[in-house]
């Protein structure tokens, strides 16, 4: 089953998880594992924390009960 196109909330946080990956990771799934795991790569490298963001902002939807605009 395809998925649909990114929404531009999507796109905004694929374009601000260039700059500040974490940021990106709690706008998208809150504070929790997904967020320390980020802030760890992050801390290790630039690369690994927005491969990472990216990763997490492609795999989850926006959750239910958000309007999209």
């Amino acid at each position: 089953m395809a998925r649909p196109p990114s929404s531009t909330s999507d796109v905004l946080l694929y374009f601000i998880a260039i700059f500040i990956p974490p940021f990106s990771v709690f706008a998208k799934r809150g504070c929790g594992a997904d967020l320390l795991i980020n802030i760890l790569l992050w801390v290790l490298g630039w690369i690994p924390g927005v491969l990472h963001a990216w990763w997490i902002i492609s795999k989850y939807e926006r959750p239910a009960g958000t309007v999209a605009y």
